[in-house]
């Protein structure tokens, strides 16, 4: 008879989000991208109710632990760690948007993808003007990957946006959607094409929308976005110490976390508590201690900290970057999740965005635990 075992769901979430998992059928599951903005490398997997994003593609995935049989047509499979069983997962199938183009031939999966099981994402700028100096770029960027594999378009119009927004909500059931940017030339940094983007959106179909952007010079850029159909807003800092900030990301780095502090304060009057949120990437080199006092000043602000393993993805400067270990995952989840319980900002009151979704991090697992 085969070893069976269970893991504490967050505990195994944490693990795989680490490690990665290898598969037996690569192809399991919809499709997924080597490169590119957003979660990159990942497959999405479903393990007690909870849709994650597990790495594969990735160089500690290919000696994880973990391993994922093949799925049956229901996309059904089982997980095991060196041999021994721990409980089935799920792939969510592939979406039925994907199947459509646009009246000028564009496939809908090169204007905005499918991520975790319910969540529509997209890139509307695929170019940035920190992204062609490597003296500017962020270290663990990928954008200009997707465009130059022709996966994707360079500008996706308002139109094209709204097209793909409404087919994936009537074919698929998408609850809410994710509109991040390259940052363009201006000082509104993004804000303005994401919200001529939600206007279209909203126009066509009623979901929920998340823009993400760099703080704009103007805090009247917040209202702006909201008016025009936004209904939370991500931006996000990435690395929190000044030092790991400017080796990492130089270019962005110039935007000072003064400037992100005050951003977040303005947008919060706009968006209200829990509906601004920033993405913190564990594993750069801040510390926990760092990552933990800055998690609780957002918090104090009404900022969602969604923190995150660094995934390092194939062809960008830090490639060879290893992943964080769970254990350091474990011990700054373990208190922002009692610290972000405590003060009433959930993910689950998030109206769209990351955060919600919370497929790239254990973080809504460990409140789920908090709260059941």
């Amino acid at each position: 008879m085969e070893n069976t075992t269970r893991l504490p769901t967050e505990i195994l979430i944490n693990e795989l989000q680490s490690y990665g998992a290898r598969l037996v059928d690569p192809k399991a599951g919809h499709e997924s991208r080597r490169g590119g903005a957003g979660p990159s490398d990942h497959k999405a997997l479903t393990i007690d109710g909870m849709t994650v994003m597990v790495p594969v593609h990735t160089a500690p995935a290919f000696e994880s632990p973990y391993l994922v049989e093949k799925p049956d047509e229901m996309g059904r499979s089982r997980i095991s760690r060196d041999g021994t069983v721990l409980g089935e997962v799920s792939f969510p199938l592939r979406p039925r948007f994907y199947e459509r183009s646009t009246a000028d031939g564009i496939p809908y999966s090169q204007i905005a993808v499918l991520h975790g099981k319910d969540v529509l994402a997209t890139t509307v700028l695929q170019t940035c003007i920190r992204y062609q100096s490597r003296t500017k770029t962020c270290q663990f960027c990928a954008i200009g990957q997707s465009l130059a594999a022709g996966r994707t378009i360079a500008h996706k119009t308002p139109e094209q946006l709204a097209e793909v927004a409404k087919a994936a909500v009537e074919l698929d059931s998408v609850k809410h959607m994710v509109m991040t940017t390259g940052t363009p030339k201006g000082d509104d940094r993004g804000a303005a094409i994401l919200a001529d983007s939600a206007r279209a959106i909203k126009a066509a179909v009623n979901i929920p929308i998340q823009a993400q952007c760099e703080p704009p010079e103007d805090d009247l850029w917040f209202t702006r976005m909201k008016e025009a159909g936004v209904d939370a807003l991500g931006m996000h800092l990435e690395a929190v110490t000044p030092e790991v900030r400017a080796r990492i990301m130089p270019g962005k780095a110039q935007v000072s976390i003064g400037k992100y502090m005050a951003s977040f304060k303005a947008a919060v009057e706009v968006f209200g508590r829990g509906q601004v949120s920033t993405y913190i990437l564990a594993g750069l080199g801040d510390s926990r201690e760092a990552i933990l006092d800055i998690c609780e000043k957002l918090v104090a602000l009404g900022v969602y900290p969604f923190v995150v393993p660094f995934v390092p993805i194939s062809g960008t400067p830090l490639e060879s970057h290893p992943a964080p270990r769970p254990d350091f995952m474990h011990s700054i989840l373990g208190p922002l999740s009692r610290m972000l319980v405590a003060s009433g900002l959930k993910a689950v009151d998030i109206k769209a965005g990351c955060g919600k979704c919370g497929a790239c991090s254990a973080l809504s697992t460990y409140e789920r635990m908090l709260t059941k």
